[in-house]
């Protein structure tokens, strides 16, 4: 559990709102013991953003309280929903957005609808709006998927219109909880978060996605530990040609961060550990790693590599054999 002590005052918000905020969560502390009562606060909401209007008007939303975050792909504001807090994380749109759509996190993502699949390989006006649709879904699926895997993430609540509804990651005293590259750890607390983020990424990976675009900046700190988020460019391990790069790339990214803290973790290799299991089937949820992959340095025999390749057009020769014969 993180103590106060680690979290910077750059992760508290500096918001005209911060009264609304303590009051909904009922933090407003009462004055010292024998002292004066503490002032009046005056509490008010922000504007209501135009895109959450839509959501204000049909109930969804009761009360926007302050934006929390503008980041490359959205801006996020805490909203109430009846007595409750909760995130509203507002997607921008495809030309207002610095991180990119590219082929490589796309490719291998399933369509069910085939008229919406041709469309978006035809980047007709309707399959970019298709595909813009599928981009902004693929997190609260991602989501669903991940929570469903045990996997640390907010849980989801709706997503309408580009607006994503969910949980509000808080610390222990109720406010908005902090990104890694906001604290500073001890050795200790860095080789106990590390663990645990390596943990999820081997449950997102035993449930079929590798994040893309792990970071400091993208996992939260809360009381019980690490809890992932970010996740519109996840990738189908299955589907996608560049699955094991990005999935060595986040691991490397959480040891460079954690190993600032605990050098000793600058020496593990668990991305290649971990796609190597998986390649061969034995990757687990509880899978036991070591931190540690031993690369194959045996040379390749060239005369037993082309006698597999010929063995190989040689069978496929005999099945399109009748196909030939009949035409």
């Amino acid at each position: 559990m993180p103590s106060p002590g680690l979290l910077q005052s750059t992760t508290r918000w500096r918001t005209s709102n911060m009264a609304d905020y303590l009051r909904l969560r009922g933090l407003a502390r009462p004055g010292p013991a024998g002292g004066p009562p503490p002032p009046t606060i005056r509490t008010r909401s922000m504007k209501v953003p135009k895109r959450l209007q839509p959501l204000v008007d049909d109930g969804m939303i009761d009360e926007v309280i302050a934006q929390l975050m503008s980041g490359k792909e959205a801006q996020v504001y805490v909203v109430r929903c009846g007595d409750g807090l909760r995130c509203a994380k507002v997607f921008k749109e495809a030309r207002q957005r610095s991180f990119k759509q590219a082929v490589q996190y796309q490719e291998g993502r399933k369509m069910r609808n085939s008229r919406r699949a041709r469309a978006m390989s035809k980047k007709t006006r309707y399959g970019q709006k298709e595909q813009e649709q599928a981009w902004l879904s693929a997190e609260v699926d991602a989501l669903y998927r991940l929570a469903s895997a045990g996997v640390r993430v907010p849980q989801p609540f709706g997503f309408v219109d580009g607006v994503l509804l969910m949980e509000l990651v808080a610390d222990d005293e109720g406010y908005a909880a902090p990104r890694l590259d906001d604290v500073t750890l001890t050795p200790e607390q860095a080789r106990d978060y590390h663990g645990q983020v390596i943990a999820d990424v081997v449950r997102m990976l035993c449930a079929g996605l590798v994040h893309g675009d792990l970071s400091e900046f993208n996992v939260l700190l809360d009381p019980q530990g690490p809890v992932i988020i970010d996740l519109p460019q996840a990738v189908d391990a299955a589907g996608n040609n560049n699955a094991a790069m990005m999935l060595e790339r986040d691991v490397n990214n959480m040891r460079a961060y954690f190993g600032r803290f605990a050098p000793e973790l600058l020496t593990t290799d668990y991305g290649k550990e971990i796609w190597a299991l998986y390649e061969s089937g034995e990757l687990h949820p509880d899978s036991r790693l070591t931190g540690h992959f031993e690369h194959d340095t045996s040379s390749v025999d060239v005369g037993d590599l082309m006698d597999v390749i010929d063995d190989v057009l040689e069978e496929e020769a005999e099945r399109l054999a009748p196909a030939w014969e009949g035409s």
